[in-house]
């Protein structure tokens, strides 16, 4: 291959993977748009009041558009929640190598309650809908029991423990517990105290020798 075949392939493979990183970002755009839109609706008008026609009329975008991004309205909370696990699963990893496995864990968690608190209505609203809607709540737990298992990974990883050591997997169901409980009271109080604090007062609550 001469040297202008060569120049010619280089400048062709970069044309295509700028138009795969505008593409991607377009299609990142759309979803957040979507996403925001429905979250949106379904915290304030209700789950079962929401339709599919009112998220695509208010994210400015077809039902054949939506159906690409998600297959229900249902997902969009879900996917919502997956990429708050994904966060969770990073800022656990890149706590401090010193800090205590319950320590880190309850730090990790800030990533749900940095986000709730950008938007604290819509969260709340949110977070009810998920804990009453039998269908929302069997799919958090199911996405809750994915992030214990990667949190017991991370720990254990951290730990340097050995396969059959027992102590990360405890400290992520111990952890979640504390977070669960938590969570539950927010909901139960509408608000009436802060979800970082109500998550403190919990872990605060926890044994020392499960720390």
């Amino acid at each position: 291959m001469s040297t202008g075949d060569l120049r010619v392939a280089r400048n062709t493979a970069y044309d295509d993977a700028v138009t795969r990183s505008l593409a991607e970002r377009k299609r990142q755009l759309v979803r957040d748009e979507l996403t925001e839109s429905a979250l949106r609706l379904l915290a304030f008008q209700g789950y079962e009041q929401t339709t599919v026609d009112q998220i695509v009329a208010a994210a400015g975008v077809s039902r054949r558009t939506f159906f690409r991004y998600f297959r229900s309205k249902e997902d969009v909370i879900i996917e919502f929640l997956s990429d708050l696990g994904d966060k969770l699963r990073d800022a656990l990893a890149a706590r401090p190598a010193a800090a205590p496995p319950m320590v880190a864990l309850r730090r990790a968690l800030d990533v749900f309650t940095e986000t709730y608190a950008e938007h604290e209505e819509k969260s709340l609203r949110l977070a009810t809908i998920t804990l009453t809607t039998p269908a929302l709540l069997a799919r958090y737990l199911e996405r809750q029991a994915q992030w214990r298992a990667e949190a017991t990974t991370v720990l254990a990883e951290r730990a340097g423990a050995d396969a059959d050591d027992l102590a990360p997997a405890l400290v992520a169901a111990v952890g979640f517990a504390a977070f669960d409980v938590a969570l539950t009271a927010w909901v139960r109080a509408n608000g009436a105290a802060r979800l970082h604090d109500l998550i403190g007062n919990a872990f605060d609550r926890l044994p020392a020798t499960v720390s």
